[in-house]
C-alpha cells in the first residue's frame, strides 16, 4: 500500500498553501491535509492533539511538518509510531529559531499583525522567486485567519522545544532545508538527513517539482515505486551521522 502523505501546515494553518506542491506531485501519493481552526487561539500542545485526530485511520502514512508545523511533526511521530513510516521536516525548526526574539513574548498579544504590509511577509517568504499568484495565496490564506489566532502561533513557537522527542524518533527523518531561507537558519533543524535546495523559506511554494521529487524520493523508500524519468534532485544531501542516514 502507498504510504499517505500527511502535510502539516506552516503558520497560516489553512493548507491551502500546498496547492503547487501537490500539483507537482501529480496524484501519484495519496495526500492527507491537516488543517488548523482559523478563529481558535491554540498552543502547540493543543495543535498536536488536533493534528493526532485527523491522522489517517488506517494504512501506513509520512508525515510532513512545514515551517510553524515541525514541532507538531516531532511530538505527533513519538508519539504515534504505528503506521508511520518517516518524517519529513520542511524549512523548520525544533525550538526557537530566533532566540533574540524571545523579548517578545510579553508583547506578541498586542502584536499588529493585521498591519504589517503584505510586501513584508512576501520578501522573507518568497524572496526573489516571488509572483502575483504568491502573494494573493499568501493573502487569501492570511485572511482566514484571526489575528488571534496568529499571535497564538508566533507565541508557541517562541516558547517550543521538541529536541528531546526528536532523539527518541525510530522512523527515518529527512529535514528539506531551503538555502536562502531568510526566516529560519539551517541550523534550526540540527536532524537526520538534509537536503538543501536553492530556494527561500516557502520553498513547497516556489520550488513545487524539485520538492516533489525529494519528497517522492524520500516516501520511494518507504514504499513508493519510482515515478519514470526521475532525476537526481539539485540538492545538496549533508548526513548528519547521529541518525539514520537514506539514500536519496
Amino acid at each position: 500500500m502507498t504510504p499517505t502523505l500527511v502535510l502539516l501546515p506552516g503558520m497560516d494553518g489553512t493548507g491551502d498553501l500546498f496547492a503547487p506542491l501537490i500539483a507537482a506531485l501529480g496524484g501519484r501519493v495519496p495526500i492527507k491535509i491537516v488543517r488548523y481552526p482559523s478563529t481558535v487561539p491554540l498552543d502547540y500542545a493543543a495543535l498536536e492533539d488536533f493534528a493526532h485526530a485527523a491522522l489517517p485511520q488506517e494504512g501506513p502514512f509520512v508525515l510532513l511538518g512545514e515551517s510553524f508545523s515541525g514541532p507538531i511533526a516531532v511530538s505527533l511521530a513519538a508519539r504515534v509510531p504505528e503506521r508511520l513510516l518517516g518524517v519529513i521536516l520542511c524549512c523548520t525548526f525544533l525550538r526557537n529559531p530566533r532566540p533574540g526574539l524571545a523579548f517578545l513574548r510579553a508583547g506578541v498579544g498586542i502584536l499588529p499583525v493585521t498591519i504589517l504590509p503584505l510586501r513584508l511577509f512576501c520578501h522573507f517568504l518568497f524572496g526573489r522567486f516571488g509572483s502575483l499568484s504568491l502573494r494573493e495565496a499568501l493573502k487569501a490564506s492570511l485572511a482566514q485567519v484571526l489575528p488571534s489566532v496568529l499571535r497564538a502561533r508566533l507565541l508557541a513557537v517562541l516558547t517550543v522545544d521538541v529536541t528531546d522527542k526528536l532523539a527518541t524518533l525510530k522512523v527515518p527523518v529527512l529535514c528539506l532545508q531551503g538555502a536562502r531561507d531568510r526566516i529560519v537558519p539551517a541550523s534550526a533543524c540540527p536532524a537526520a538527513t538534509t537536503v538543501s535546495l536553492e530556494a527561500p523559506h516557502a520553498l513547497l511554494q516556489v520550488i513545487p517539482e524539485e520538492a516533489a521529487r525529494v519528497i517522492e524520493d524520500f516516501i520511494g523508500s518507504r514504499g513508493l515505486p519510482p515515478r519514470e524519468g526521475t532525476q537526481e534532485p539539485s540538492a545538496t544531501l549533508r548526513p548528519n551521522p547521529c541518525f539514520k542516514t537514506l539514500t536519496l
